[in-house]
């Protein structure tokens, strides 16, 4: 029988900060409505486009991306398109790096940088990691490397002593090898914790990943969501030309101590950067890229379901191809998406800093600094609860009493690898500022604090939930 307090919740509209998917209203489906056009009514474009397509991908979207990203990461030299493949999206290709990179036996490990994107890890377990997985935590510049790497240097003393010498499962292929680690990444606005790694940690990243033979792939889908971190000056704020915060780790191995074709390098370099239009246009076009050297780039396009079934996602991307080429996607970033960002994110600040700061839950620090500016972006807000606090019974309690939907920090615990205080996150909660209503935020914060004020004076919870069935309705929200 329904308690009051559930029967109250009930009542309540649902609120969910869980979510990390674009609001509806931000979706631009007029201008793919456009460009779609555009492409059908010129049989040159629509032909080729309905085509299976090269394995690299659509050469005009791979120019305009050259292009935009060397203006955006204020590149030295251009962008050369070689360096690019276009994808199915970061996921998609997360998988397909794996396929074509990666041996299940010979890879001694997958390193994750924790708390890390737990939907990331069912892609490594599919391509036969499972019990592969290691956490590395963060530290307040990004990366614990000492950690990371003494751990590398004792996962290498393993499999030399068990003569893990060559690859098993993965014959040599001329557009690619097999590496024996990899570390995987989302190094600006990181999805949990929004924290983004300092140049010195990605410059000595690159540094143990070439010591080691590990390939770092990092998801950069956040980087081009960035706003000014202060609570003032919100409205009227100017975005066009916006820079990034920091090269990416793709950028560093390219020039850093001798970059990619330093003497004595194979060629394929340390780093694949996945890019995706998922969070600057929507998720449902499944189109990204993947950005490393022309060896790596290369490989990723021979990988077996690109070769047989041609460029993944090439209608979509003769779409977006249109929008980049004519401005109108770098439009749709600098005067939709980042000012409504910057406006949910402080407003989701504001009500964190007047009704949970009070509570004792903490913000560990997130902006990096460009300019004498503290910025911050991406999706979410990585928040720290109270002593004793547990955000799987918070969790529980928020979506019974209060109709309010959070992601606790036990979901970005790698399997597997979770048991020290370093790499276990029940203390913590990450809330996500673009998908529910604006006018919500505030209040789904408010709800929140009203269950840590039970919680601390101890309460009991009307209802009780076995942890499947938390992970089984936390499920329903995604």
């Amino acid at each position: 029988m329904p308690t009051s307090s559930s029967t109250a919740a009930n009542a309540k509209p649902l609120i969910n900060l869980l979510r990390g998917w674009p609001n509806p209203s931000l979706l631009p489906s007029q201008l793919l409505r456009t460009a779609a056009d555009h492409v059908l009514s010129d049989r040159s474009l629509a032909v080729p486009g309905l085509e299976y397509g090269p394995d690299w991908g659509d050469q005009l979207l791979r120019q305009s991306l050259a292009e935009s990203l060397t203006h955006f990461y204020s590149s030295p030299n251009p962008i050369d398109v070689g360096r690019i493949t276009i994808t199915g999206g970061a996921s998609q290709n997360l998988a397909c790096i794996l396929q074509t990179f990666t041996d299940p036996a010979y890879t001694r490990n997958i390193w994750f940088i924790a708390p890390a994107y737990m939907l990331a890890f069912r892609i490594f377990a599919d391509a036969g990691f499972e019990k592969k997985l290691r956490a590395v935590p963060e530290d307040a510049q990004g990366l614990d490397l000492p950690y990371l790497r003494q751990a590398i240097e004792q996962s290498e003393k393993e499999a030399q002593a068990k003569g893990n010498n060559e690859p098993l499962f993965k014959s040599p292929k001329p557009w690619s090898k097999i590496y024996k680690h990899v570390i995987y990444c989302v190094p600006t606005f990181s999805n949990p914790s929004s924290k983004t790694m300092s140049l010195t940690r990605r410059q000595e990243l690159v540094k143990v990943a070439r010591e080691y033979d590990a390939l770092v792939v990092t998801d950069d889908v956040y980087d081009q969501l960035q706003w000014p971190a202060g609570l003032n000056k919100v409205d009227g704020h100017e975005f066009t030309g916006m820079k990034a915060v920091m090269p990416r780790l793709v950028d560093v191995d390219k020039v850093f101590a001798g970059g990619t074709e330093r003497e004595g390098s194979d060629g394929f370099g340390n780093t694949a950067s996945n890019g995706s239009f998922s969070k600057i246009c929507g998720p449902g076009v499944r189109t990204g890229w993947v950005e490393g050297t022309a060896k790596l780039a290369h490989g990723v396009s021979q990988t077996g379901s690109s070769r047989s079934g041609g460029a993944p996602s090439h209608l979509t991307a003769t779409f977006l191809a249109n929008l980049l080429s004519q401005g109108e996607l770098q439009n749709h970033i600098s005067k939709s998406l980042l000012p409504t960002y910057h406006r949910r994110y402080h407003l989701l600040m504001s009500a964190i800093h007047e009704h949970l700061v009070p509570l004792e839950c903490t913000l560990p620090p997130t902006a990096r600094t460009l300019g004498g500016e503290g910025m911050a972006g991406g999706y979410f807000i990585w928040l720290r609860l109270p002593k004793g606090v547990s955000a799987k019974d918070l969790v529980q309690r928020a979506q019974t009493e209060e109709n309010l939907v959070v992601a606790g920090g036990g979901l970005f615990e790698v399997p597997g690898d979770n048991k020290s205080e370093e790499t276990s996150f029940d203390n913590c909660i990450r809330l996500c500022f673009t998908f529910e209503e604006e006018d919500r935020l505030s209040e789904g914060v408010i709800r929140l604090g009203n269950v840590i004020k039970m919680v601390l004076k101890g309460e009991a919870a009307p209802v009780k939930i076995g942890r499947d069935g938390v992970e089984d309705a936390t499920n329903a929200f995604w």
